[in-house]
C-alpha cells in the first residue's frame, strides 16, 4: 500500500445515480485527470464506494485504461438486514467499475452493533462477500466505520477482518485503542478523511496555521498519523489533480527506515505537539482541558439524545485552535448524520434533566451552560451528509 489514497468520494458528478449520458463531459475530465495524476505520483491504491453515487461508473471509463496488476482498487458496500440485497449491490458495483476484481472490498458503516451483526452472522454479508472472494473477483475484505470504538473493537476482535477504514489524526484520537487491536490482529490500517474530518485542514484557521509552523496544518496532520507505524494509508480525498500537491510536502520529511535522529519528522513534531497543548490549556483551562471527557454519557443515555461529548468536543476546538467553521460544519449536521453522525444538537437544554446522566462528571454544574454557548457560537442551519444533497 501506499501511504496515501485516492479517495473517491469528492470528484465525481453526482452523489446520486444518474444515466451515464447525464455525467457532465467537463467532471469526467477532471476525475480522469485527477485518477492520472494520482497514479503519476504512486498513488495507485484508488479508493470509492456505491454509496458514492456517479464515482463507480466514472472510475470504470479509465480504470480499465491502466495495467490492472500496477492498480490497487477499492469500493464499500453497506451491511443489509438481507444478504442478497448486498448481493446484488456487490455486483452492481463490480460491474461499475468495469474490472474483473476488486483488490479491496469494505463492508461499508459499521457503524452499530445491529450492522456488525448484519455481517457477521450465519448467512450474513461478510459470507456473500466471500462468496465472491472465492471466485476471485474481490482479494481482501475489510470493513469502514465511523462508530463508535467498542463497536469497532468487536469487529476487529471477531478475527474476520484484514483492513479497517477509520476515524484518527490529531483532533480526534479516540480510535486509538482500536488501531492497536488491528495490530494485533495483523490488519491494514486506513485512516478515513484526515484533511476534512481532520479539522478542514485546506481551509485551516490563522491560529492553527501559526501553532503548526514551520509545517501546514495538513503536513502536519499527515506526519502525526504516518509516524505510527500502525498507521498504513491515508485518504486523500482529491477533487483536482492539484489537491495532492500539499500532501506531498510531507513524504520529504518522513523516513520510516531511518533512526529517531535522522528522521525529520520526529524532530519537528514535538515542537509542535507542544505549542498545540500549551495553546489548548491556555485557552480551555488545565483542568478542564485535562478532564472535560470524564464520566460523560453515551447520545443514548442522554434525554432528546443530545450528543454531549462530541457539543463538548467540538466546542473545544472552536475555542482553543478557532475552528469554529469546522465545529460548525459538524455540530449542525447533528440531527441529520443517522447512525454515521448520530444525536442531537444541544437545543432547549434543561438543567433538571441531564443531572442524572452527568453524575459521574467533574463538571456536571457547568456543563448545561457550555452547551447553550456551544450552540450560540457553532448553532447555525442545520445541514445533511454530502449523500443526502
Amino acid at each position: 500500500m501506499p501511504v496515501f489514497s485516492c479517495g473517491g468520494m469528492r470528484y465525481q458528478h453526482s452523489w446520486k445515480d444518474v444515466p451515464p449520458s447525464e455525467i457532465s463531459e467537463d467532471n469526467q475530465r477532471n476525475l480522469e485527470a485527477t485518477i492520472r495524476r494520482s497514479i503519476e505520483l504512486g498513488i495507485n491504491h484508488i479508493e470509492t464506494a456505491r454509496g458514492y453515487g456517479t464515482s463507480e461508473i466514472q472510475l470504470g471509463r479509465i480504470l480499465p485504461q491502466f495495467p490492472r496488476d500496477e492498480l490497487i482498487v477499492q469500493t464499500k458496500v453497506s451491511p443489509t438486514e438481507d444478504p442478497l440485497e448486498f448481493r446484488l449491490t456487490l455486483k452492481q458495483s463490480l460491474q461499475n467499475l468495469q474490472l474483473d476484481r476488486v483488490d479491496l472490498l469494505g463492508i461499508h458503516g459499521i457503524n452499530t452493533p445491529e450492522l456488525l451483526e448484519y455481517t457477521l452472522r450465519p448467512g450474513g454479508c461478510l459470507e456473500e462477500a466471500q462468496k465472491f472472494q472465492k471466485q476471485g473477483r474481490v482479494r481482501y475484505i475489510g470493513f469502514s466505520t465511523h462508530g463508535p470504538t467498542e463497536v469497532i473493537l468487536q469487529a476487529i476482535e471477531s478475527g474476520a477482518f484484514d483492513y479497517v477504514n477509520l476515524h484518527w489524526y490529531y483532533i480526534n484520537q479516540i480510535n486509538w485503542p482500536a488501531i492497536e487491536a488491528a495490530r494485533r490482529h495483523d490488519m491494514g490500517v486506513f485512516i478515513i478523511s484526515p484533511s476534512n474530518k481532520g479539522g478542514m485542514l485546506y481551509e485551516p484557521s490563522p491560529k492553527l496555521v501559526e501553532l503548526c509552523r514551520p509545517l501546514s496544518p495538513i503536513v502536519f496532520n499527515n506526519l502525526f498519523c504516518l509516524s505510527r507505524s500502525e498507521v498504513h494509508t491515508l485518504s486523500l480525498g482529491a477533487a483536482r489533480p492539484s489537491d495532492f500537491d500539499e500532501h506531498l510536502k510531507a513524504l520529504p520529511l518522513l523516513d520510516r527506515e531511518a533512526s529517531p535522529k535522522e528522521n525529520r519528522a520526529d524532530k519537528l513534531l514535538p515542537e509542535i505537539l507542544d505549542r498545540l497543548e500549551k495553546a489548548a490549556i491556555e485557552a480551555l483551562g488545565e483542568q478542564w482541558y485535562k478532564t472535560w471527557h470524564q464520566g460523560l454519557p453515551n447520545f443514548d443515555e442522554t434525554p432528546r439524545e443530545i450528543n454531549i461529548p462530541v457539543i463538548l468536543w467540538l466546542r473545544n476546538l472552536a475555542v482553543a485552535y478557532d475552528l469554529v467553521e469546522y465545529g460548525k460544519m459538524r455540530y449542525n449536521l447533528l440531527g441529520n448524520g443517522s447512525h454515521w453522525f448520530p444525536g442531537q444538537r444541544a437545543e432547549k437544554i434543561d438543567d433538571r434533566s441531564l443531572q442524572s446522566c452527568l453524575k459521574n462528571s467533574p463538571h456536571a454544574e457547568i456543563i448545561p451552560d457550555i452547551l447553550r454557548e456551544t450552540h450560540e457560537m457553532l448553532g447555525d442551519r442545520q445541514v445533511k451528509r454530502l449523500s443526502q444533497q
